[in-house]
Formats: C-alpha cells, sequence, structure tokens
C-alpha cells in the first residue's frame, strides 16, 4: 500500500529535523546542500498537504 501524503511529510519534517540537530553547517539563516534539500522536500510536501486539507474542508 501507498505510504500516506500525511506520512510523507512527516517523514520530510523528522528528516528536516534530525539533520539539523546534528549538521553544524546548518543555522536558522542558511543550510548546507543537504539541509537545503531536505528543507525543500518538506515545504513542498507541506504545501501539497495543506491545500488538500483546505479542499477537503470546502
Amino acid at each position: 500500500m501507498a505510504e500516506s501524503l500525511h506520512a510523507r511529510y512527516m517523514k520530510a519534517d523528522a528528516a528536516r529535523r534530525a539533520h539539523g540537530e546534528t549538521c553544524t553547517r546548518c543555522s536558522p539563516d542558511a543550510r548546507c546542500a543537504d539541509g537545503q534539500r531536505l528543507y525543500e522536500s518538506f515545504e513542498r510536501l507541506q504545501d501539497v498537504y495543506l491545500a488538500r486539507q483546505k479542499e477537503q474542508r470546502g
């Protein structure tokens, strides 16, 4: 069975946070290449998830 959008969104958030806790090159104002990739993935999934929630609510 395919993973739900919510599950992928939460996994992306967990990966982004875990990276931020261990990466010495990432800060709130700047990210390393891996940190930027993880953040962008999280951001895309968040945008899609929130848009679907809004759509479902009418």
